[in-house]
């Protein structure tokens, strides 16, 4: 340990503390910079005092002036809906179909149905409702479960495959994963599947009568005899060049090896009948709502 000192260097006092050679110049913090630490510490435990901060056994300290965020955001949200008034009472009683009628009611409908789109839905089927891989795109004609008004309300308040008793059903079967076909037959029904977009398949002994008897055998009952599905059961339209996980080979092999089965929530309990309704009716309003 050496001695206290002073730097030839720089001119500084040391610590005296050296560690191999490097020696330790004594350059305590500016006066300035202590005493806003120590501010902050005031401050800290004054704001404890003050707001809401320390949690208990069976809640939490509310502080000397009560305040709160969700509180000050629950008041705000009851003002604005004292502003709508009778507006959003016409909205809570009416059908979607008679909103759709009046412009008012529309758009009141389809602001309080994209702020619930927004929050709720978006992550899933994007911010414009266009979707992506295994989210259907809800600009489009084209629904699993049908596109109107009330099928929509439908999905929304009781989801698919959610574990709701009123919730859709119908998951696609793992024909591979479960034995129920060989590797060879799944080629060559992906490939008669794939052709009825206009796809071809550039896999090596691909039969397509095969496939087209296997398709027979075992799709048509939730896809149809002409693959443009059944929305009763939510199996898609296999000749509309659309598709919700993709139209290569690997892809459409995966999923009748793997079968599909994605879950919609069912949004009942999580959102008000009349946010829900709102909901609906902006999703029907998106361009692909029949």
């Amino acid at each position: 340990m050496a001695q206290q000192d002073i730097d030839k260097i720089t001119g500084t006092a040391t610590t005296g503390h050296e560690w191999d050679g490097i020696r330790e110049l004594n350059t305590p913090l500016p006066r300035w910079w202590i005493l806003t630490f120590y501010a902050t510490i005031v401050w800290a435990f004054a704001y404890w005092v003050v707001y809401p901060a320390w949690p208990t056994i069976t809640g939490y300290t509310t502080g000397l002036f009560g305040y709160s965020t969700r509180a000050s955001v629950v008041v705000d949200l009851a003002d604005l809906e004292k502003i709508r008034g009778e507006k959003m009472v016409a909205l809570a009683g009416a059908n979607p179909a008679d909103i759709e009628k009046d412009p008012a009611l529309l758009a009141l409908a389809r602001a309080r149905g994209k702020a619930a789109f927004g929050d709720n839905c978006a992550p899933c089927h994007g911010s414009g409702g266009a979707g992506a891989k295994g989210y259907p795109n809800l600009n489009d004609d084209d629904w699993l479960w049908g596109g109107t008004l009330d099928q929509i309300m439908q999905t929304i308040q009781f989801g698919a495959r959610s574990g709701n008793d009123k919730g859709h059903e119908g998951p696609m079967v793992a024909f591979g994963k479960d034995g129920i076909l060989k590797k060879n037959e799944i080629a060559n029904v992906a490939a008669y599947v794939r052709s009825l977009s206009g796809l071809t398949s550039t896999a090596k002994g691909i039969d397509l009568e095969a496939g087209k008897k296997i398709f027979a055998d075992n799709c048509v009952a939730c896809h149809a005899d002409d693959g443009k599905g059944k929305q009763d059961v939510g199996a898609p339209n296999l000749t509309d060049h659309i598709w919700l996980y993709g139209s290569d080979e690997a892809t459409v092999v995966d999923t009748i090896t793997n079968g599909r089965s994605g879950v919609m929530p069912a949004w009942t309990g999580r959102l008000d009948p009349t946010t829900i309704k709102a909901l609906a009716v902006y999703v029907h309003t998106l361009g692909g709502g029949r």
